[in-house]
C-alpha cells in the first residue's frame, strides 16, 4: 500500500503564507509528476501546481504568481510555497503524484483555511 505523507496546513490570516510538503516514500517505480490539487466544499477538485520529472510546472490560473512549486526528485517530495493567500484558497489540499505506467496516487488530504 502505497502512502502519501502530507504535512503544512493549517489556518493563516489573509495574505499570509504556509508552506505544504509532501512525501512519497514508498513509491519505487520512476515518477512522472507530482503535483497538489484542492477541493473546496460543493465545489470539484482542480488543479493548483504540478511539477514533472523535468522540473516543467504547471499551475492554476488562480494561484499563478502567488504559489511555487518546487520537488526533489532524490527523496521524492513536493512542496508547494503559498504566498498572499485569500479567502477563497480555502480547501483541502491533496498531494498527487503520478507514475510512469500511468497510475496516480492520492494523500489523505490537508485543510488549509484563510481567515480573519
Amino acid at each position: 500500500q502505497v502512502q502519501l505523507v502530507e504535512s503544512g496546513g493549517g489556518l493563516v490570516q489573509p495574505g499570509g503564507s504556509l508552506r505544504l510538503s509532501c512525501a512519497a516514500p514508498g513509491i519505487i517505480f520512476s515518477i512522472r509528476a507530482m503535483g497538489w490539487y484542492r477541493q473546496a466544499p460543493g465545489k470539484p477538485r482542480e488543479l493548483v501546481a504540478v511539477i514533472t520529472s523535468g522540473e516543467s510546472r504547471n499551475y492554476g490560473d488562480s494561484v499563478k504568481g502567488r504559489f511555487t512549486i518546487s520537488r526533489d526528485n532524490a527523496k521524492n517530495t513536493v512542496s508547494l510555497q503559498m504566498n498572499g493567500l485569500k479567502p477563497e484558497d480555502t480547501a483541502v489540499y491533496y498531494c498527487n503524484v503520478e507514475v510512469f505506467s500511468g497510475l496516480h496516487y492520492w494523500g489523505q488530504g490537508t485543510q488549509v483555511t484563510v481567515s480573519s
